[in-house]
């Protein structure tokens, strides 16, 4: 059986809301959508068990407590099946320095956002991935981020097209 959740206007400012500032209490989150706190707390847990929410989480300023390296890892793979692929994914998600991973179209297959403590740590995870043929990867290309410019900030939902709706199995 699925369950159904409409995504009509107070759905979308709690999805809207919490995405930017998700340490609001549920009274003041009930304040800014204009819903009783009873309602708003319902409807957030109803988006939460629908998938809506990843995970909440603090966008902690590295450069106030930590040395740090950021870079980009663009990876072309030596085999580009789905089984390879798939490994090669599986593999890259147990490294918690690569932070994302994404396919793309073009002459690379994925290309990750790194942190690492310094330069010798990033270039000691360039040499076991290229080292390895677990990793089974024909090309690496690191590009070092000199300067942050703009951080993400969330999306920007207010210029996207919604979804009115979204089905998820039904757990009662």
């Amino acid at each position: 059986m699925k369950k159904t959740i409409k995504i009509d206007r107070y759905n979308q400012k709690i999805l809207a809301i919490l995405h930017l500032t998700a340490d609001l209490t549920n009274v003041e989150l009930a304040e800014q959508v204009n819903l009783s706190p009873s309602a708003c707390f319902q409807r957030v847990k109803a988006l939460k068990e629908a998938g809506y929410f990843r995970t909440f989480h603090a966008d902690i300023n590295l450069e106030q407590i930590c040395e740090h390296v950021f870079a980009y890892m663009e990876f072309t793979l030596e085999d580009n099946s789905l089984a390879a692929r798939r490994k090669f994914l599986a593999d890259i998600h147990n490294i918690p320095e690569i932070m994302d991973c994404m396919q793309l179209s073009g002459d690379i297959d994925y290309i990750s956002f790194c942190c690492f403590a310094d330069i010798q740590a990033l270039n000691a995870m360039c040499d076991r991935l290229t080292g390895s043929s677990q990793y089974a990867i024909k090309k690496l290309t690191t590009r070092i981020v000199l300067e942050r410019a703009k951080f993400f900030l969330g999306y920007p939902l207010e210029k996207l097209k919604w979804r009115d709706e979204m089905k998820v199995d039904d757990e009662e």
